[in-house]
Parts: C-alpha cells; sequence; structure tokens
C-alpha cells in the first residue's frame, strides 16, 4: 500500500515503458553483473517464452552472497523441499508482481517478460518479484536570480534531480533500494533517499532530527511515475526487479533543493543533475526520467 501519496491518474493508462524495454536490452546484458558469469546468448526475437527455443540453455547463477542465505533471501528452492507462496503475500514478503499472475514450472516462477539467458536468483534475493522504490526528487534548473532555465532548442525550463553514482559499477540512477519485508513503499522512499543521498546512516541523533523535519513536508505528497517491471541487469529468468518509482517535486527549491547532500550507503556520489534525453542512466532509470519531464512539462 502506497500511503500519503497521490497518483498522477491522467496518463495512467500510458504508464508503459518502451518496447526496447519489453525486449529485455539490460537484462540481457553478455555478462551477468558482478560476476564472471556470460549469459546464454537470447536474439530480440527469441524473448517471449511464445517462441519456440530448443537451443536455449540458460547459465546457471546464484551470486555467493546469495547463497549464504543471509536474512533478507529467500531458500534455495532448488536445494530444499520448501515451497513458497507465488502471486500472493507470503508471510511478510510480498510475491505479487504488477504484471498479473506469473507462472510457476517446477516450483519456480518464470519471468513474465521473457528469456534472460541466466535462471536461478543471480543477486537478487527473492524468488519472483524483488520489489523496490524509487524516489525521484526533483527541482527547477534556475541562475543566480532565481529565474527559471529554459532549454536553448526545446524552449521548455530544465528538472534537475537528485542523482547519485553507484558504487558497484559506477553508473549515475535514482537513489532507489529495495522494500523489506512488510514495509509501506512510502517508508521505503523516505529511508532510501535518506541513507543515500543526506548520509543518514552515519548521521547522530540531532542531525536525524534535522534532516528528518527538512524532508517531510517534501515527502508527504508525490506522484507516482510508474509502477511495474523494470529491464534491470540484474534481472534473471527465475527472479525479477520491480518498481513503484514516485516523484517529489520541490517546485520553489526551498526544502530539499536547498539541502547539502551528502553519499551514504550504497552511493559513491551523488549531486543534482539535469533531466534530459542525454541521460546515460542505470537500468531503466532514463525512461523513468522521461516520464517525469513529459508530467511537468519540462525539457527532455
Amino acid at each position: 500500500m502506497i500511503n500519503s501519496i497521490r497518483i498522477c491518474v491522467k496518463n495512467y493508462a500510458k504508464m508503459t515503458l518502451n518496447s526496447a524495454f519489453k525486449l529485455h536490452v539490460k537484462a540481457r546484458t553478455a555478462e551477468y553483473p558482478l560476476s564472471a558469469c556470460k549469459r546464454f546468448r537470447v536474439p530480440d526475437g527469441k524473448v517471449d517464452w511464445k517462441v519456440e527455443f530448443k537451443e536455449y540453455s540458460p547459465v546457471s547463477y546464484t551470486a555467493p552472497s546469495v547463497e549464504r542465505n543471509p536474512p533478507w533471501a529467500d531458500v534455495d528452492v532448488t536445494k530444499t523441499s520448501s515451497t513458497l507462496k507465488y502471486n500472493e503475500i507470503d508471510g511478510k514478503v510480498n510475491r505479487k508482481s504488477f504484471t498479473g499472475v506469473y507462472e510457476v514450472r517446477g516450483n519456480l516462477p518464470i519471468n513474465p517478460m521473457g528469456r534472460t539467458g541466466v535462471v536461478c536468483r543471480g543477486v537478487l534475493g527473492k524468488w519472483g518479484p524483488n520489489h523496490a522504490a524509487d524516489p525521484i526528487v526533483t527541482r527547477w534548473k534556475r541562475d543566480n536570480k532565481k529565474t527559471l532555465i529554459q532549454h536553448k532548442k526545446t524552449r521548455k525550463p530544465i528538472l534537475q534531480f537528485v542523482a547519485i553514482q553507484r558504487k558497484d559499477n559506477k553508473q549515475w540512477a535514482i537513489p532507489g533500494g529495495m522494500v523489506d519485508a512488510d514495509e509501506k513503499v512510502s517508508v521505503t522512499l523516505k529511508r532510501e533517499f535518506s541513507e543515500e543521498t543526506l548520509n543518514s546512516l552515519d548521521a547522530n541523533a540531532e542531525e536525524k532530527r534535522k534532516i528528518h523535519n527538512q524532508i517531510k513536508n517534501l515527502f508527504k505528497h508525490g506522484t507516482v511515475v510508474y509502477k511495474g517491471y523494470v529491464d534491470d541487469p540484474r534481472n534473471t529468468d527465475n527472479a525479477w526487479m520491480e518498481t513503484v518509482a514516485v516523484n517529489f517535486h520541490d517546485d520553489s527549491g526551498g526544502s530539499v533543493g536547498r539541502l547539502p547532500l551528502s553519499a551514504g550507503d550504497d552511493a559513491g556520489a551523488v549531486r543534482w543533475m539535469d533531466v534530459g534525453r542525454e541521460l546515460t542512466l542505470y537500468a531503466s532509470h532514463e525512461e523513468l526520467l522521461k516520464k517525469t519531464a513529459e508530467i511537468h512539462s519540462a525539457h527532455w
């Protein structure tokens, strides 16, 4: 459930990512991230499960960090008789997918968007959907006189968003993270933004209080930009990423727009970045920023 977040319904029916995303572009990279694992090559025309692919022989890979069975990971259902309640709320774990009911074969969930060239979980902890939340915090780009800056070609005002540079692959991204078991998405959004861009994990009690007071008003209301499956390099045939991306816009630039950004947790760096089509970001984050720009009639 998403609390205190209004849904932008005007274009909600159109909130699907582009066709290239549906073909698994980043989810079919030659080398699986943070490993030496080479994916089995899946041509564009063979991604869909409905298309026959007799030669398909995906590589099996589960990262050592997941195999150690940490608290955030599921049991390995390929090595035990344990069964999980797919397509429903399983205890505190949400195994429902935004895509609808997904297929389960031999106690293994099947990626609803098609083949990836890798089976098992990779670096993902959960079988099936792994739910994340992405807070897209924006402000208008202004000059020294606080006048909105327009792009020379489109003549539209330029948005800026808080971007982090991931430590694992050095790519720039929206500062999101995984939704903890039994955690509300609204809580995840605020927590991830505070930890990754304001370094709240290393803050003392007084500093944490100040951070909370500075962002509480902005995070009371947001616009859902997208919720669903995302094309992510960590995806496999049996585990995949889904997200709720919410835009929190500081229209006047007087709240979060004035915060002293400080990288923390999984972020190596953090800064305000201009929104535009020239962006090269992690996973499907360019598409999420494009939709955010459309909502604000901003430059893209």
